[in-house]
């Protein structure tokens, strides 16, 4: 799958944005991610200094203690805000319900970011698509339907 979206990279169609637009809504229709939760158990969000004060409010703390707590910071690269554990310290492992849905990273929120123009998130689906049951099925829908991109 990652192979094959390389070579959409390489030699992505004109339409391809238009065409996973429709693909994804199909997707949808098959696709429940309380079913599976595996970004929520397997990733981690990068957590925006505004989902950082958004969600300390929401737990009634500080933004400090909030990030002492719960987060810590990639290394080198970006220096991203993370979760320190996995599976995410928000997931009920019985319900697969988040416990902060209402006030969740954006990260969380957009996640698996199928909707995303394709050059500039086809390095997250590759990331995705081992995780992700919608991202699978997408890409699976596009090595069916886009003629003329080599599968």
């Amino acid at each position: 799958m990652r192979r094959y979206l390389s070579k959409v990279e390489k030699n992505a169609p004109r339409y391809l944005d238009r065409t996973i637009a429709v693909l994804e809504k199909e997707v949808w229709q098959q696709t429940d991610c309380l079913d599976c939760a595996n970004c929520c158990k397997t990733m981690t969000p990068t957590y925006t200094n505004k989902d950082i004060k958004r969600i300390a409010a929401h737990l009634k703390m500080t933004p400090n203690d909030f990030r002492t707590k719960w987060l810590k910071q990639e290394r080198g690269g970006d220096r991203d805000w993370m979760n320190k554990t996995e599976p995410c310290q928000f997931l009920d492992p019985k319900t697969h319900f988040c416990s902060i849905y209402e006030v969740r990273p954006a990260d969380c929120a957009g996640f698996p970011h199928l909707s995303k123009k394709f050059k500039d998130f086809g390095h997250i689906h590759k990331q995705n698509v081992e995780y992700c049951p919608a991202t699978y099925r997408l890409v699976e829908k596009m090595r069916e339907g886009l003629v003329g991109v080599g599968s």
